[in-house]
This record gives structure tokens, C-alpha cells and sequence, in this order.
């Protein structure tokens, strides 16, 4: 059924039952519960308050009214709309406007919209509040010790988050909104005198260039309207849901996107390692963090290559040297190893997607049948060979401890492709993988940052950075490949300052 066209006015008309009638055609005045108007007496002049109820702060609302409702006709002359928002309506947040089409935006974003007879411009009184958590530590990005809080569905409120770590007077926040329909709010947020002035204006293009009726996925469409290689299964750009780990990029050079009802803050441009890194290795002592950080980069390891690997020595023995022969499984089984560790790749995905949508109750029985009578029935049966189990096992939990949940997924694909390369050609199955990967991976670019830096090119100060967490003065400067315009963290000493030693 056609949509039944609502002529305009594009403008505020003097007129106000001409406004009145155009918003309830437009808006559902009437038919939609949460739409509410309130019509007002202002000193003899007639007007009308309209809102979305549940966006605005009821309290605030109460307040407005007790002091419209005191306004005699004296107060509103000679111009009634200056004399409201500068002397008679004590709120900071308003702004006039005569373009209706921007009005409807804004107050259907949760601002409320004041309009007065005769008058060719109305009043926007920003009193959203939008329903909000409470800000707790992300389930994907928890920590020892650190703080707790965490980002939220309201974009002001991680924006906030974020700007009390970045009390920096360079800080910019660049607000958009996106969507034809959906008018969506997103923020471009950067540090002024740090971060590639040339990157910012970058992203800025591509933003602007976005035309769709909506992004109800908020953060991943934007992604997938943002990023060049949108076939690319290694992620091109990193999520957090903590404040802290954001502001650490912000200083870095990088550039954050927010989008409104997604608690996921959007790093841009990122390399591989960025994804491995993790706030636990800066909240530990030095070699501790050291130590993590290698631990982890092991679980990566072996989420990708420690099936394929028993896998071709379990095809080819002779590979391996007559002490490690033991390697290779006792039993081959009544089904193919190659199809042995497919079936365990995929029923390991399938638990995890079980768990997603199992009540928190019922994860502890889940994990018991998966434990207990899959895993131990599936071995008596002879259905798996208890090796391709263990190593099954094994690749999980370096899946599970891959700091970047988009990372250990891109991983799984690449696990996928291992197996079924070495599966099928054996050790030139392997090597064909590894290249293949290799080669992805370093054609691969985030922004124009290349994705296997400081490795592909090369710079030995970034691979020290990469292989060794440092200590925080020894790291003086910031991320070559982003090129910062101040590309120093630490200032360097002057002249004065060693003399003093």
C-alpha cells in the first residue's frame, strides 16, 4: 500500500493548526501512543508542546510547564520566541529553527518541540533521556584488577565515559547521523594536535557518502559501509567496551566511531596485533605482562595450526622424528581423522552458539553434556579417537582466550581451510595454507595502514613494542604507521633537566 504523501510545509508556518495538522499526518499524533502534544495558553498565546513519551525526562518536563503556565502576555513581546529562550524558560539546551524536516528529526530523537501561533519559527528544548544500564565491565574484555566500568546503549553516555580518561582540550567529537529512516547518530571522535589530519578527513568523506534507510545493526553495517576489503575475513577494524582502552587509543592517534544503541566503540585503523593485544598486560607488572602477552599470542597459535599439524603428522609419520612418532593417534577409528576434526570444528562452534542462546541457569548442564556424554560416549563408540578430542580441546581454548572475539572467528575459518587443505594434499595442503594466509594477510590494509605492521614493512621499534610489552616511559613515542602530528608520548628531556642529573 502506497504511503499517503504529506504536503508540506518545509517550513514553520505562522499558522498554527496548519502545524498542528501537518504533525499528526506525519507523526501519528493520535495513533501512536508514545506521540503526545500538549496544547498550551502562553499569556493569551496558544501553542503546543509535542514529545515521545519515554525519551523525554519527566521531571524536567513537570518543571517546563510550571514555568510556561506562569508567562503573562507582556513577557512574550516583542519577540516571543528570543524572550522564551533567553529570559523565560530557565534551561540551557534549546536552539530555534524554522526548517520542519529538522525539527521532526530532533524532537523524534527525544527533544521536545514548542510551537506558537503566528511565529514562522519553533522552539527544540533538549530533555532526552534515553533508557540506560548500568555502566558494568564487558563480559568479552574483563580484567584482574582495572576498573569496571563499562560502555552503554546511549552514545553521550560513552562519549562521556570516554572524555572524563581525555581531559584534553584538543578532543573533538564530530556528530553524523545516518539513515534515511533510522537517523541514526553516530560521533567521530579524535584527538586534534595527535591524530592524521589526512585519516580524519578520510573517514569523514566515507561517512558522508553513507546512503541507506537504516542501520539497525548499528556499529557492524557502519563497518561494512566504511571499510574497503568488505570481503576480507580478518577484521579491519577493533571493538572494545571499555572506556579505558578507547582513551589508551585515542592517545595512540587513532580515531573512534560511536553509533547510538550499541555499547561497541569502533578503533580505526588497526593491524593484526592490535587485536591481540589486551588491557590485563598494562594492569600487571612488566614481565608479568610479558609473560601473558606470549601465553596468549601461543593460544593464537594453536586455535589456528595445532589440528592441522597433528593432522598432517597423523597422515605423514614420517615427517616426524622416531621419538616423536608417539604423536600420531593409537587407534585411526572407524571414521577418517580428516573427518574426525571437521565434526569436532564444527561441534565446537555449535556449542558455543548453544551457549549463546541457553538461559545462564542451564549453561552449567550444558557444558555436562557436552563434557560427559558427547565427549566420552563419542570416544567408547569409537565415533573419535580420544587424540583428535584432546587437540579439539585444545584449539577451543585458544579460540576462547583470542582477545578479539572477530579475530577468533576470522581464525576459525582459517582453522577450517588448514584442515581441509592438509586433509586433502598432505604436507603441500600445508604449505599451499600457510602461503595463502600469509599472502591475505599482508595485502590486507585498514585505512591505508598495513595490516601485518611492524613486520610488513618493517620497524624494529614496533616489533619490540609487539613481541615485548615495555615499560610505559621506555615507550616514548606513538605508532609510526599512523603517522600522529605530535609523535611523541614522553616528552624528551631538555638540556636543563640532564645537567640537573
Amino acid at each position: 500500500m502506497p504511503r499517503k504523501q504529506v504536503g508540506p510545509p518545509a517550513q514553520v508556518s505562522p499558522n498554527l493548526k496548519e502545524n498542528i495538522d501537518y504533525l499528526t499526518a506525519k507523526l501519528g499524533i493520535g495513533v501512536s501512543i508514545d506521540v503526545l502534544s500538549k496544547e498550551l495558553n502562553l499569556g493569551g498565546k496558544k501553542g503546543v508542546l509535542v514529545y515521545i513519551d519515554g525519551l523525554t525526562n519527566g521531571e524536567v518536563v513537570a518543571l517546563l510547564l510550571q514555568t510556561l503556565a506562569k508567562i503573562e502576555r507582556e513577557d512574550l513581546y516583542p519577540n516571543p520566541i528570543q524572550k522564551l529562550m533567553t529570559q523565560k524558560i530557565p534551561y540551557m539546551e534549546m536552539e530555534s529553527s524554522s526548517s520542519m524536516p529538522f525539527l521532526i528529526d530532533e524532537m523524534l530523537s527525544g527533544q521536545m518541540l514548542l510551537l506558537l501561533e503566528g511565529e514562522k519559527e519553533a522552539i527544540l528544548i533538549d530533555t532526552r533521556t534515553y533508557p540506560i544500564r548500568n555502566p558494568e565491565e564487558p563480559d568479552t574484555e574483563r580484567l584482574t584488577r582495572g576498573a569496571r566500568d563499562g560502555f552503554v546503549e546511549t552514545m553521550m553516555f560513552n562519549i562521556a565515559l570516554t572524555r572524563r580518561r581525555v581531559r584534553d582540550p584538543g578532543l573533538r567529537v564530530e556528530g553524523f547521523r545516518l539513515g534515511k529512516r533510522s537517523k541514526t547518530d553516530v560521533a567521530l571522535m579524535y584527538v586534534q594536535d595527535i591524530t592524521n589530519p589526512q585519516l580524519v578527513e578520510r573517514i569523514r568523506k566515507r561517512l558522508q557518502k553513507i546512503k541507506i534507510d537504516g542501520l539497525p545493526m548499528a556499529e557492524k553495517s557502519l563497518e561494512e559501509f566504511i571499510t574497503e576489503a568488505r570481503w576480507s575475513i580478518f577484521p579491519l577494524v577493533r571493538y572494545t567496551e571499555r572506556p579505558d582502552v578507547a582513551a589508551q587509543h585515542l592517545f595512540e592517534g587513532h580515531i573512534l566511531l560511536f553509533v547510538d544503541t550499541s555499547p561497541s566503540v569502533m578503533i580505526l585503523p588497526v593491524t593484526y596485533f592490535h587485536h591481540l593485544q589486551h588491557p590485563e598486560e598494562y594492569r600487571q607488572n612488566v614481565f608479568t605482562g610479558i609473560y601473558v602477552r606470549w601465553i596468549r599470542f601461543l593460544a593464537v597459535f594453536m586455535s589456528i595450526y595445532l589440528a592441522p599439524l597433528y593432522l598432517l603428522f597423523s597422515l605423514q609419520p614420517e615427517l616426524l622424528p622416531e621419538k616423536l612418532r608417539f604423536i600420531g593417534p593409537k587407534e585411526a577409528g572407524t571414521i577418517p581423522i580428516l573427518v574426525q576434526f571437521i565434526l569436532v570444528h564444527f561441534g565446537i562452534d555449535l556449542i558455543r552458539i548453544a551457549g549463546i542462546h541457553t538461559p545462564t541457569p542451564l549453561a552449567t548442564a550444558l557444558s555436562l553434556i557436552a563434557a560427559l556424554l558427547i565427549g566420552q560416549i563419542a570416544i567408547d563408540v569409537g565415533l573419535f579417537t580420544a587424540e583428535v578430542l584432546l587437540y579439539g580441546g585444545l584449539v577451543a581454548v585458544g579460540m576462547f582466550a583470542t582477545p578479539s572475539f572477530e579475530l577468533s572467528q576470522a581464525n576459525r575459518l582459517v582453522h577450517l581451510l588448514m584442515l581441509l587443505l592438509t586433509g586433502f594434499f598432505k604436507l603441500p595442503g600445508f604449505i599451499a595454507g600457510l602461503v595463502i594466509v600469509l599472502i591475505r594477510l599482508a595485502t590486507n590494509k585498514s585505512f591505508g595502514v598495513p595490516y601485518l605492521w611492524p613486520f610488513i614493512p618493517p620497524n624494529f621499534r614496533g616489533i619490540a613494542s609487539i613481541i615485548l610489552r615495555q615499560p610505559t616511559p621506555i615507550e616514548r613515542t606513538r605508532p609510526a604507521i599512523l603517522k600522529a602530528q605530535d609523535p611523541d608520548r614522553v616528552p624528551a628531556k631538555t638540556e636543563n633537566e640532564k645537567n640537573r642529573k
